[in-house]
């Protein structure tokens, strides 16, 4: 007897929940249709690899909201943006990234690329047309990210987009900060547009996944390609996960956007604060693009406070009741971390020498956020006067 599962099609089924498909050895009907079981892809199954319908219909979903014809994801955010670099950049090539990208990006650059003969150079997070001063004959990739991870620099990405057009460079940038909601890479000239799925797409902290959108079919081909052969498999409960966050998706950035704002405005006239690092605020020089560009204020800035010793710190993170410490952001709960002076200085291109603290907004009563807040500073201040 055949023991292989199938669908009963004569059972008449629907409901709002997507199925979750779970395999890992996909079946052929017949041995020319295994023999030519590769070309199936980029859209097609042949090993659980590259996925089930359930992996398919997220990444159709995520493709929508970025204005794009493809997307492919990945198990993290971070597997995305390296996803998308292997699959283009060969030693020999010129890479070009943003001083501002997150911290794997850079490390991966500098520590893996560079021994396979990739020359890696970093710019300044704020730049724009001036890129193409950087670019040379044998610049393959330009990486981006705005507002910039933890000092929130602004880039002029259409700018930026042009001129690597018009050089015949390719660009990635990551935009997990705006969402698709926020900000539209691919509508602005980029070539992959990368999100940390583990954030606001998700939305609950219960997952990691990224995803790479894009337009162009032979990239989407090669990406589909780098993703299997990289290994980068996605759990289909996972995709269950983030194609249910998505259904309140613009609900939940909505709310944390208007409250972020609120608490970002209310913090830059509090005492102990020294400068609030948000591009919606007026103050922010980046300013003009994020009001030119974006459509939402995000739910993640950062504070630096009046210089202090760490033992000051150690009381501000400590008086917390309501924000929990944690690297991550994009959820429902309010988060904090801490990122040391010594970090800020070994940057290149440093927005500022002192420590930084990050704030990502949640869902939280706005006002039980500021008392949150206000209670924490009033223990750093103490601990100030005290010495």
């Amino acid at each position: 007897m055949n023991s292989i599962n199938r669908a009963n099609t004569d059972l008449q089924f629907a409901c709002l929940s997507p199925p979750v498909i779970r395999a890992s050895t996909v079946v052929f009907d017949d041995f020319e249709d295994f023999v030519q079981r590769k070309r199936r892809q980029p859209d097609g199954f042949s090993y659980g690899i590259t996925g089930t319908p359930t992996a398919r219909s997220l990444e159709h979903r995520i493709a929508a909201l970025e204005g794009g014809a493809h997307c492919v994801i990945a198990p993290s955010g971070q597997a995305a943006l390296m996803t998308t670099v292997m699959g283009f950049v060969r030693g020999g090539d010129h890479l070009l990234v943003s001083a501002a990208s997150y911290g794997a990006l850079k490390t991966f650059a500098e520590k893996w690329l560079a021994g396979m003969n990739v020359e890696v150079e970093f710019f300044d997070p704020a730049i724009g047309a001036e890129i193409g001063m950087l670019i040379r004959s044998n610049t393959r990739m330009i990486c981006l990210e705005a507002p910039g991870t933890v000092t929130m620099e602004m880039h002029d990405t259409p700018a930026i987009a042009r001129v690597a057009r018009s050089r015949g460079v390719l660009t990635m940038m990551d935009n997990t900060w705006a969402s698709p909601l926020g900000f539209r890479p691919l509508e602005h000239g980029i070539d992959f547009s990368v999100e940390a799925a583990t954030k606001f797409m998700g939305g609950h902290s219960d997952l990691l996944m990224g995803s790479i959108s894009m337009n162009d079919g032979k990239h989407y081909e090669v990406l589909r390609e780098t993703q299997s052969i990289l290994g980068q498999q996605v759990s289909p409960d996972d995709c269950f996960l983030v194609l249910r966050g998505l259904e309140t998706l613009q609900v939940r950035l909505a709310a944390q956007s208007a409250a972020t704002l609120r608490i970002a405005q209310w913090l830059q006239g509090q005492p102990g604060v020294h400068e609030v690092l948000y591009p919606p605020l007026e103050s922010d020089p980046g300013h003009a693009i994020w009001k030119r560009d974006f459509r939402t204020n995000g739910c993640l800035f950062s504070v630096i406070l009046a210089p202090g010793p760490e033992k000051a710190f150690h009381a501000f993170f400590d008086e917390f009741r309501i924000f929990v410490i944690g690297a991550s952001w994009g959820g429902v709960h309010s988060l904090a971390a801490y990122y040391p002076a010594a970090q800020q200085a070994h940057r290149k291109f440093p927005r500022t020498d002192q420590p930084v603290v990050r704030l990502s907004i949640g869902l939280e009563d706005p006002e039980a956020l500021k008392a949150d807040l206000a209670a924490a500073l009033a223990a750093y201040n103490a601990a100030l006067a005290a010495g």
